[in-house]
């Protein structure tokens, strides 16, 4: 079966012209109102995530950092950024540290962090997890007050 448009299907095919620019209305969805309250109880129509409601918590707003989207993590700790590195590595991608200064943001929604300073360059040819966070240290030694990230 040949798929083509329907203008150019209907431009060549021999039928008559009334043939040609009539089209069949589409039957594949099924008409009702599908939020009916009649025909579903409450359970279905709330959102329920359960017993994890006892788990979440409320990040306070006042005096919480926030640079990024996952900023509202603990910082990890060297195992851990190990862990993530040595799957950056297994995914063939190249590991590159940048930093940037703790600024205080003064109002909400101006952002100073914006470009980040990139250490040395990418460690292309990296193969293992050490070497990265030997790096991590040296880029902390040389500026003790700046945020450090791991790209890949």
């Amino acid at each position: 079966a040949v798929v083509a448009p329907a203008a150019f299907s209907a431009a060549s095919s021999s039928g008559s012209a009334s043939e040609a620019s009539s089209m069949r209305a589409f039957v594949g969805l099924k008409s009702g109102d599908v939020f009916s309250s009649k025909t579903a109880d409450l359970s279905s129509r709330t959102v329920s995530n359960g017993s994890r409601v006892n788990c979440m918590q409320v990040r306070t707003p006042v005096d919480n950092k926030k640079f990024e989207t996952l900023s509202y993590l603990p910082a990890l700790s060297s195992n851990q950024i190990a862990k993530q590195i040595d799957f950056m590595l297994s995914k063939g991608w190249i590991p590159c540290l940048e930093f940037d200064k703790v600024v205080v943001r003064g109002q909400p929604g101006f952002y100073n962090g914006r470009y980040w300073t990139m250490w040395k360059l990418p460690m292309f040819g990296c193969n293992d997890a050490s070497s990265v966070l030997r790096e991590v240290e040296n880029c902390r030694k040389a500026y003790p007050n700046c945020y450090i990230r791991v790209l890949g």
